[in-house]
Order: structure tokens, then C-alpha cells, then sequence
């Protein structure tokens, strides 16, 4: 009967202790659940904090780009309206020079009209470097070694100073040139003397004679140093033996808008 009373007891214990048992066997499973949740849950802050500042750079790279294209956009504005105002100037540029090709051109055919009953033994007249070159040789204008202007010279010049006097807009470059064979006598020391000397005096006739404005020339004496022909021959010295009036229109106009396009590629640099 004590056996049967303390086995009865081992069982009542048994079953008082299993339901505690298993309490807490699910207690223990549950926190560790729990742990394990929030580490997940802690994790998945972590990889959400990790986007959103990958998203937060990424609108930063976005709002740079947006930042840098809006720039280039406006440079790219800029550099159209820079070549747009570029080709304007070179258009103009090109115009007055083809403008002045034509008034060069003109001045041209007017002299050589005026001129047109001397033949070329006595003068000749063309376009070089834009600029026109009524060419006279001694034999029209002045005796052997003299700066006198003979009558059929002050002829020649009458016919250009009428052209010139109706062409206000030209500069007028007077230049005497000799041959190579030295000269020396009571008037010239040297061919330097008597080609300045011959320049000077068709300046004169020019200006006393024929009313041209004395400010618009020039006048000077190259002696034999820019010869046209070899001085080692009597007819290559005749053609050396000459004075030039050499004529080019105005180019202010034309040099403003070159200095405008100077200007322009300077401050484009």
C-alpha cells in the first residue's frame, strides 16, 4: 500500500512538472523567434537605408547631369549666336572686298580710258595687289637725266588728275625709279636724288597744274633698287627708267570689320 501511495504520488508529480515543461520549451522558442526577427527586421533597415541612399545619390548624380546639360545647353547657345554674329562679319567682309574689287577694277577702266591715245611704249596701266599702277616710262615724261616734265607728260598727267579729282575715295603713291647706271651731275649726286626729284615733280604738276589735293600724296624715289626688268640690257634699263602713280582706294570701312573680326576671335579664345 506505500508502494502504491508513493508511485501515485511520482505520477501526480509527473503531470504537475510536464505542463511546466512544456511552457517553457515554447517560452525559449518563441524569444528565440523573436530574436530572430528582429535581427532580420534589423537587417532589412539596414539594406533599406543602404537603397535609399543609393536613390538619394543617384537623384544627386541626376540633378548634376540636369545641372550640367542645362549648361552645355546655354553654351551651345552661346557658341550659335557667337558663329551666327562670325558669319555676319565674314559675309560683310567678303562683301567689301568684293566691293572693292569692283572699285578698284572701275578706278582701272576709267585711267586706262583716259589714257587711251597713249600707246604702251609710253605707259601702261594695271591692277597689282589691289591697288592700280598707271606705269610711265622716262621717254614720255622727262629728258635723260632730268626732272623736268616734258609737254606730252603734263599731257598724260592732265588725263589722270581729271580722274582723280572725280574719285575722292583714292590714295595717290607718286614713285620714281631709274636704271642701274650711276648718275652724277650739277642737279642729281645720285639716281636716289633724281628719282625722288622726278616723283616730286609730277607731284607738283599734279597739285600746281592740275588741283589734285596735295593730301592725299605721296611721293618718293626707289633710285634703281625695285627694278621690272634686267639692267643688263638697253630696253630691260628703258622699262626701269619710269614713274609709277600707283592709286588704291579707301579701305577704312573694309578695315573696321576686319578689326571687328580680330576682335571677335580674341574674345571667343
Amino acid at each position: 500500500m506505500k508502494n502504491f501511495i508513493s508511485y501515485v504520488s511520482l505520477i501526480l508529480m509527473a503531470v504537475m512538472v510536464l505542463p511546466s515543461c512544456v511552457a517553457k520549451r515554447k517560452y525559449v522558442a518563441a524569444k528565440a523567434e523573436a530574436s530572430r526577427q528582429r535581427e532580420q527586421n534589423d537587417l532589412l533597415n539596414q539594406r533599406l537605408q543602404a537603397q535609399n541612399d543609393s536613390i538619394a545619390r543617384l537623384m544627386g548624380n541626376v540633378n548634376a547631369l540636369s545641372n550640367v546639360t542645362e549648361a552645355t545647353a546655354n553654351e551651345l547657345n552661346m557658341s550659335k549666336d557667337q558663329i551666327a554674329a562670325q558669319q555676319q562679319r565674314l559675309m560683310e567682309l567678303q562683301r567689301l572686298i568684293d566691293q572693292q574689287h569692283n572699285n578698284t577694277e572701275a578706278l582701272r577702266k576709267k585711267i586706262a580710258d583716259a589714257l587711251v591715245n597713249f600707246n604702251a611704249q609710253q605707259l601702261t596701266v594695271f591692277v597689282k595687289n589691289g591697288k592700280v599702277y598707271v606705269s610711265m616710262q622716262e621717254s614720255l615724261l622727262f629728258p635723260s637725266g632730268s626732272a623736268v616734265v616734258n609737254p606730252a607728260g603734263k599731257d598724260a598727267l592732265a588725263k589722270v588728275a581729271g580722274v582723280l579729282n572725280s574719285s575722292n575715295g583714292v590714295n595717290i603713291n607718286i614713285e620714281g625709279h631709274t636704271d642701274s647706271i650711276p648718275i652724277h651731275n650739277k642737279m642729281y649726286k645720285d639716281n636716289w636724288d633724281l628719282s625722288t626729284a622726278r616723283a616730286t615733280s609730277i607731284a607738283h604738276v599734279l597739285i600746281d597744274d592740275y588741283r589734285v589735293s596735295p593730301t592725299r600724296l605721296i611721293a618718293s624715289g626707289h633710285s634703281w633698287y625695285d627694278p621690272v626688268a634686267s639692267n643688263s640690257t638697253e630696253s630691260g634699263r628703258a622699262l626701269n627708267r619710269r614713274t609709277e602713280i600707283i592709286l588704291e582706294p579707301k579701305l577704312d570701312e573694309l578695315m573696321n570689320v576686319i578689326r571687328g573680326v580680330n576682335v571677335t576671335a580674341m574674345d571667343g579664345k
